[in-house]
């Protein structure tokens, strides 16, 4: 009834021009183009896909660092052991590295306004969807993507604002946003609601996914994927693997093998290994404000202030030779090839978001890939008293990154089999913003003991940097440390009188 969908359309123009994002050459929405049917509801869907890269105005200002990717990265990233602070700095990420973190430091603040338009774009589709009957296959294509990327906003702002479900299902996780019509002031939901929401999510967009648009666009996969992940951080194990299950052996994808893992992350939107990916093009090469700008350079291009620890290199000593992985972590060398210094740090850069088209600062960040499905299914395995099973999978990973005549045939002495999970996990997903909410979702403790300047105030002229002070502050963060989390940023706080802040 193709009326009433326009019905929907031509009496919403106030709400669709103030919710969904403004466009330019990138995503190409207008108001006037939603009005087709499936052309309309296309571009308005490709305008979500757009919010993940775009950077953007925000709270009146311009800032090239606003982008959602870069934000999602940094916040996970800086904040874990994997990546070091390599000098002090006025830009917001430092806060994730310090966890000195404040309601209105504008990252946070940014990626919790950029999540909601994400789920804000994703909810308008699905009210005008909502006028078509006999929707087609494409139709409930789009609608499903809908759904996804609803599901995929809403676990990135839980992971961040709200307390991993293992720790407390029943603590405040996140707003709600289900319908065009909710209202602005909304409590937050709890964490085992906010998780509920999310698996209903992607569990009805797997279900009207059926054609694939390619690795750029969500998909049948990238749904199982996705609930795969949230099971995983429920600690549901028959879930985590059923779903992991799925995506493995639904013959999409394949590990790629050491000779292809090297070149994975610069070629993402061919990789076999990839389930779901934000496409960038030459267009979207942000230089110094892209992602890998913090994290690599090459002498000319990208800022490369921040490396990769210590703590993360010894855990991969044993194999340097022979893991791929290695090839992520780049020694920047000075003309007498030692591995240069910056503040008594040794600069060991990252080039996972970098080489596309031999770009140093262009990728299309993989968001879910086969890799992370056999190491969900491992954890889940492990947790499960399954030793046997976990074992595979984690040798799985290992034969296809160079490590084929190194694989475990038992647990070794002295830990246990979900120690071993872990730092697969760990060596594998290295900087794709997994590391510190896998330590604190297990009730871990992370070790930060290594100099650098996430520990706020000590200098490296004040101390022997092979020796450092005891229980200096930002050393060790155990699992129930409140600054584990970040705060609602004061934009919500001052707009919605429901919403309560974290301590």
């Amino acid at each position: 009834m193709r009326t009433r969908f326009f019905f929907i359309i031509l009496t919403l123009p106030a709400f669709l021009a103030s919710c969904l994002k403004e466009v330019s050459p990138s995503d190409a929405l207008t108001t006037d183009n939603l009005t087709s049917t499936v052309t309309g509801m296309k571009n308005a869907l490709n305008g979500a896909y757009a919010l993940f890269k775009d950077h953007m105005d925000f709270a009146g200002g311009s800032d090239d660092n606003n982008m959602y990717l870069r934000q999602y990265f940094q916040m996970n990233d800086f904040a874990s052991d994997d990546i070091v602070c390599g000098q002090t700095t006025t830009d917001a990420f430092y806060y994730s590295f310090s966890l000195a973190h404040t309601p209105t430091q504008t990252n946070s603040r940014f990626f919790w306004y950029v999540s909601y338009k994400i789920i804000s774009d994703a909810n308008t589709v699905l009210a005008a969807a909502a006028g078509i009957e006999n929707p087609s296959d494409e139709v409930k294509q789009m609608i499903g993507e809908c759904y996804f990327l609803r599901a995929w906003a809403t676990l990135g702002l839980a992971r961040f604002y709200a307390k991993p479900y293992t720790q407390d299902p029943t603590a405040p996780g996140v707003i709600l946003r289900t319908s065009i019509s909710d209202p602005s002031s909304k409590a937050r939901s709890t964490v085992a609601e906010t998780y509920a929401q999310i698996i209903a999510d992607a569990e009805l967009g797997a279900s009207l996914m059926n054609t694939s648009r390619g690795v750029q666009y969500a998909s049948k996969e990238a749904a199982y994927a996705l609930l795969s992940r949230a099971f995983l951080y429920e600690d549901n194990t028959d879930s985590t693997t059923y779903y992991s299950n799925l995506v493995i052996n639904s013959g999409r994808f394949s590990l790629e093998t050491a000779s292809g893992y090297p070149s994975m992350f610069a070629n993402a939107t061919s990789s076999t290994e990839t389930i779901f990916c934000i496409a960038f093009t030459t267009v979207d090469d942000y230089k110094k404000a892209s992602i890998a700008s913090m994290i690599y350079t090459d002498g000319t291009s990208g800022w490369g202030e921040e490396f990769a620890t210590t703590s993360l290199r010894d855990t991969m000593s044993a194999y340097a030779g022979s893991d791929v992985r290695w090839s992520y972590i780049v020694p920047f060398k000075d003309a007498d090839g030692n591995v240069s210094k910056k503040n008594g740090i040794e600069m060991y850069m990252i080039s996972k978001f970098s080489g596309q088209g031999n770009s140093p600062t262009l990728s299309s960040p993989i968001l879910f890939r086969l890799a992370e499905m056999y190491l969900n299914r491992a954890e889940a395995e492990a947790k499960a008293g399954n030793t046997a099973g976990a074992l595979a999978d984690v040798n799985m990973i290992r034969k296809n990154r160079g490590l084929e005549n190194a694989q475990y045939t038992a647990v070794p002495a002295g830990k246990t089999i979900l120690d071993v999970v872990l730092k697969e996990r760990r060596i594998e997903l290295a900087f794709e913003g997994h590391r510190a909410f896998d330590v604190y979702r297990n009730k871990l403790a992370l070790n930060r003991t290594y100099w650098g300047y996430h520990l706020p105030g000590l200098k490296e002229s004040d101390i022997n940097l092979s020796v450092l002070p005891t229980n200096y502050d930002n050393m060790i963060i155990n699992w129930d440390n409140t600054k584990t989390i970040y705060y609602i940023p004061i934009d919500e706080m001052q707009t919605n009188t429901l919403c309560t802040q974290n301590p």
